[in-house]
């Protein structure tokens, strides 16, 4: 037996019947369904200017500002630990593992002679240059895995 209301064990109803958790769900998809609704709308609006994130983004980075970035990680990381990984596991290509290579041996040499400071400043310089020239003479299309 059911009284004031209540159908099953705990379950209080509305006045329609349902369950005050299946009504709150229904209101849950009807608010979504609006909103939903009401951004397809502004969307489709030929009239609606477009939104400003996508007219303010910022201009993509140059590849061989990218290739800077990397090589001078890596270089920092190499020769701070003394040993190479993969070039692939390093995100690199294999011209620029080439061009982290010679950064980094250029830079052992430097920190011996002038130290820490030196060697970073050496392989921030050997870094965008050698990135530079390797993007002037094509990059990695320029031969078959470079």
């Amino acid at each position: 037996m059911t009284t004031g209301g209540a159908g099953r064990a705990g379950r209080a109803r509305d006045g329609a019947g349902r369950t005050a958790a299946a009504a709150s769900v229904a209101a849950v998809a009807a608010v979504l369904a609006a909103g939903l609704l009401s951004g397809c709308a502004t969307l489709a609006s030929p009239s609606s200017p477009a939104s400003p994130s996508v007219q303010n983004s910022p201009s993509p980075t140059p590849p061989e500002a990218l290739c800077t970035r990397l090589v001078v990680h890596w270089a920092r990381e190499v020769l701070g630990s003394g040993t190479y990984g993969d070039y692939q596991s390093m995100g690199l290509s294999n011209g620029q593992y080439e061009i982290l290579r010679s950064v980094v041996d250029e830079a052992r040499v430097e920190h011996k002679h002038r130290g820490a400071d030196a060697a970073d400043e050496l392989i921030r310089r050997e870094a965008r240059t050698g990135c530079a020239a390797w993007y002037r003479s094509g990059g990695p299309g320029a031969g078959a895995w470079r």
